[in-house]
């Protein structure tokens, strides 16, 4: 029973260790340092509830005793210390948003946020949401279910305020899971954000799309882009705005999110439907895949190259490598590129952080607008699927962003009424 109570204490301390010192190099344990990583990052408070829970029993069975009983106990102590100081860390992703908005926008930019909105800004992080991080969607939200959109049986989810409205702002939500059947869906991401959203009365869509292996790329982008055809056609039926629509979503979803914004009314992308408009007003990536070509060598291992060539693409890169650059958001900036916010943690070790940093430098030495580039330091990739401290922090960043693209949309606006 000691012996069993040791191991588990060895346990406890690598799940703490791999939050600060996760695997990046070898595949399979990479997999394995982000699911822990995870599943333990944003809910550290409550593992450590659980595990001295755990350990409380084991040391009332009388397991917690002689030399590796003390040393296991120690082991867990420290990993306890290490969890409650990577809780509270994740408050330094306010500063972090907070700076990554002030360097991509402008230093006064909540000065030019419209004062009805800025009036709704959280003081601080949703502390309920943080303690119950599974609880129901908020009573004030509405949500419909699988509206069904395309010919391959593709869905929409909206949220919206449960009171009515009319012309107000869209966020379309797109979902990760590395772009593969059973691994993501629009049912289970970007939950925390569109609630908290709609609750300030924005408009907000979840798409489904075409998966893996079934599907081969551009499939995947095809499915989004009529999504979004059909909000513009129809959001305004719902309380939406079909002239303001922001785009987002994480990993998989992030990389189709930034994709959309960058290959607007492109042909290729739009069989049937080419001459529909779908540009979008921002973008919103979340530790996205940015570049399918590794042109900068920095994946840390063949993995994704092996995955994609036998599910996502179904080709081999060498010999098409211009079909990958086709797919890769990198390889497709221009002047032309919406206002970006780009999010991606330190601690990701499914898609390699450096791969943002370089998105982010090439898009703001292309584009016209906008570029914020947010690192949230200790994030693991999925951090946002779990309210924490951190994901809040980032929460409420990617709100002020959107506040502030809306602010300046309504001016505009305002000012082309006033020329008519």
């Amino acid at each position: 029973m000691t012996t069993f109570f040791f191991l588990l204490s060895l346990l406890f301390g690598w799940l703490a260790y791999n939050l600060y010192y996760p695997v990046y190099r070898h595949q399979g344990l990479a997999l394995v340092s982000f699911i822990s990583g995870w599943l333990i990052g944003e809910l550290a408070v409550h593992h450590i509830i659980g595990q001295v829970l755990l350990v409380f029993l084991f040391a009332w069975a009388g397991a917690v005793e002689g030399f590796f009983g003390a040393l296991g106990l120690l082991i867990c102590i420290t990993a306890w210390l290490a969890l409650g100081y990577f809780h509270v860390a994740g408050h330094k992703a306010r500063e972090q948003i907070e700076t990554a908005l002030k360097t991509g926008l402008s230093m006064d930019y909540q000065t030019k946020i419209n004062d009805d909105l800025s009036a709704r800004f959280p003081a601080a992080p949703d502390v309920n949401a943080i303690k119950k991080p599974f609880a129901s969607i908020d009573p004030s939200v509405e949500v419909i279910k699988n509206i069904p959109f395309g010919n391959h049986h593709q869905a929409l989810d909206i949220y919206r305020p449960r009171q009515s409205v009319t012309g107000k702002p869209v966020l379309f939500q797109i979902h990760g899971g590395a772009w593969t059947e059973k691994i993501g869906s629009k049912n289970e991401q970007g939950i925390p954000l569109m609630t908290h959203m709609a609750k300030r009365d924005w408009i907000c869509v979840a798409t489904s799309y075409r998966l893996s292996p079934g599907a081969t790329f551009p499939e995947h982008i095809i499915d989004c882009k009529e999504a979004l055809v059909w909000i513009k056609e129809h959001i305004a039926d719902y309380g939406g705005d079909p002239e303001f629509i922001v785009v987002t979503g994480g990993s998989a979803g992030g990389h189709l999110s930034s994709l959309m914004a960058l290959s607007a009314n492109d042909p290729e992308f739009q069989p049937g439907f080419e001459n529909k408009d779908t540009t979008v007003q921002g973008a919103i990536p979340f530790y996205g895949v940015y570049d399918f070509t590794n042109e900068n060598q920095l994946q840390k291992h063949d993995g994704q190259r092996n995955f994609f060539e036998t599910s996502i693409m179904k080709l081999s890169f060498d010999g098409h490598e211009g079909e990958y650059q086709q797919a890769s958001p990198l390889f497709r900036i221009s002047d032309v590129a919406p206002p970006f916010l780009i999010i991606h943690g330190d601690k990701d070790t499914l898609v390699p952080v450096e791969e943002a940093r370089v998105f982010a430098e090439k898009l703001r030495g292309a584009s016209s607008n906008e570029v914020a580039y947010a690192e949230i330091a200790g994030a693991q990739h999925a951090f946002d699927l779990f309210p924490s401290p951190r994901s809040e922090h980032v929460k409420q960043g990617v709100e002020r962003f959107l506040a502030w693209l809306y602010s300046r949309h309504l001016g505009k606006s305002k000012v082309g009424a006033s020329k008519s």
